[in-house]
């Protein structure tokens, strides 16, 4: 169908694969930050992990950016070989990728907010206690100071790219 989508759509995959690799890289780093702010407010260092909170890329960190990918990956390929299937899936897919990083743009936003809700509805006496912003702040502090750019590069790659590509396929 297009080669300009199929680059579109790598660029998409490419980018949603860049975060889980700092946070394979730099995570751990960044958990003992968050550990130290915790033992510093007082608050038992295994509360996180007891809570399924982590930095790191593992469980859905890494499975939801990896299944997005391969998706992505597999669309680019089907618009490069011509498949029928090309430009139906295209529409449903891209959309949904549009929509998924708008969520995860705003949960980034909202992160502090977030977590001190989910703290609260855990009922645990140590979570509640826990100066959320700080804690945040402390583990974003030991990733590289670049990582936010990527961030930020990375959700502009993937608005971008999803809307080109979806503009490439109403257009052929």
């Amino acid at each position: 169908m297009s080669v300009f989508t199929a680059v579109m759509q790598s660029l998409v995959a490419a980018a949603f694969l860049s975060i889980p690799l700092v946070r394979h890289r730099y995570g751990a780093v960044a958990m003992a930050g968050a550990q130290a702010e915790l033992a510093r407010q007082g608050v038992r260092t295994t509360v996180l992990a007891e809570n399924g909170m982590r930095f790191d890329a593992g469980g859905h960190e890494t499975a939801a950016p990896a299944a997005v990918a391969a998706v992505m990956a597999a669309l680019a390929a089907l618009n490069l070989s011509g498949g029928d299937w090309a430009r139906p899936l295209t529409w449903i897919f891209q959309s949904l990728v549009l929509v998924a990083n708008g969520l995860i743009l705003y949960s980034q936003l909202t992160a502090a907010k977030s977590v001190q809700t989910a703290f609260r509805r855990k009922g645990d006496p140590a979570l509640a206690r826990i100066d959320v912003p700080a804690l945040l702040k402390a583990a974003e502090d030991d990733f590289p100071a670049w990582t936010w750019t990527l961030q930020n590069l990375r959700h502009t790659v993937v608005f971008g790219a999803s809307v080109l590509a979806l503009t490439a396929t109403a257009l052929t």
